[in-house]
């Protein structure tokens, strides 16, 4: 199959078709006709075989996770999802796996509203490179630069269920049967914040989605902002399958630092507080406050009111 019929058939023809896109696949550019009074959000995230994805991923799994985490950096910035571009290197044509590959990734933008408009294909080493344009309104968007002294730091869902995931995947770790799935679920299929983030708009100080880990994650929020933060750990929330499947000090680890979950950290000034449980109960997300920004520039976590320091620091990519 060559590059152009490939195209056609597991890309141009497929997903949603929003009435903004002017031109899409099959000229030079795509052409989109972005709304009046909104910013322009653009983000790109590359997936590259044995460093983000193990080999053995199913490849549906793979497409939608693609999209997912593309669209939780979205999501942390309060934009809603529109277009995206995909740049597919694979090593030959199989065309198995893309079909497989294009429905998991296609039910994601689907789901999200988000047109495939461009991109590009060529032979190498597996790897997926998806750049996504979503829209939020001028001036609204959350930025990791507004965190303020006294303002509430908060996490949605619950944290380090990915981690365990892909360890299990790897061999390293065994739990029960009933824990597993749910927990190899949670690492190929996160859940992007995406209404969350947008309800977020006009009550959060800053935001940003967990990739690489909290103790990692949340430092780009107090460089940006020039704060402090004081964690509490034993606030940090936790699924049922990962407590019952690791010791607890492995679980905090996990949660602490393990990456992968694509959840939302947020500040909150304390007049805000009460707006935050209606906003995000209509976006159907749970949350839960774990600290509190504070003076300084220092991250210093406790448990049961004892400094605590974690045995390692999440995801670097370099």
């Amino acid at each position: 199959m060559k590059e152009f019929q490939l195209i056609e058939k597991y890309f141009r023809e497929q997903g949603l078709k929003r009435k903004d896109v002017e031109l899409s696949i099959g000229d030079d550019c795509a052409l989109v006709q972005p709304a009046e009074n909104k910013s322009i959000a653009i983000s790109c995230d590359t997936l590259v075989e044995n460093v983000h994805f193990l080999p053995s991923i199913p490849p549906r799994a793979l497409g939608y996770k693609s999209l997912a985490v593309n669209l939780s950096d979205l999501a942390s910035m309060g934009a809603e999802p529109a277009w995206m571009t995909l740049a597919l290197t694979m090593p030959s044509v199989d065309e198995s796996w893309l079909a497989s590959f294009s429905q998991g990734l296609f039910e994601a933008a689907e789901y999200y509203g988000v047109s495939l408009i461009g991109g590009d294909t060529t032979r190498g080493p597996l790897s997926i490179n998806i750049t996504i344009h979503g829209q939020v309104p001028t001036g609204k968007a959350l930025k990791r630069s507004g965190a303020q002294n006294g303002d509430w730091i908060y996490v949605t869902g619950t944290l380090g269920d990915s981690a365990l995931g892909l360890d299990i995947l790897r061999g390293n770790v065994s739990v029960s049967a009933e824990h597993e799935g749910y927990l190899i679920n949670r690492h190929y299929n996160p859940t992007p914040r995406v209404l969350a983030g947008q309800a977020l708009r006009t009550l959060a100080t800053s935001a940003i989605d967990l990739s690489d880990g909290l103790v990692s994650d949340i430092q780009h929020i107090l460089k940006a902002s020039d704060v402090g933060a004081n964690i509490e750990v034993d606030a940090i929330p936790m699924s049922p399958s990962l407590l019952e499947s690791v010791s607890p000090q492995e679980a905090l680890g996990y949660a602490l630092t393990g990456g992968e979950d694509y959840e939302l950290l947020f500040t909150v000034p304390e007049s805000q507080r009460g707006a935050i449980d209606t906003a995000l109960i209509h976006a159907g997300v749970k949350f839960v406050k774990i600290g509190q920004i504070c003076p300084g520039n220092k991250l210093k976590l406790t448990l049961k009111g004892e400094p605590f320091e974690p045995t390692f620091y999440g995801f670097e990519h370099f």
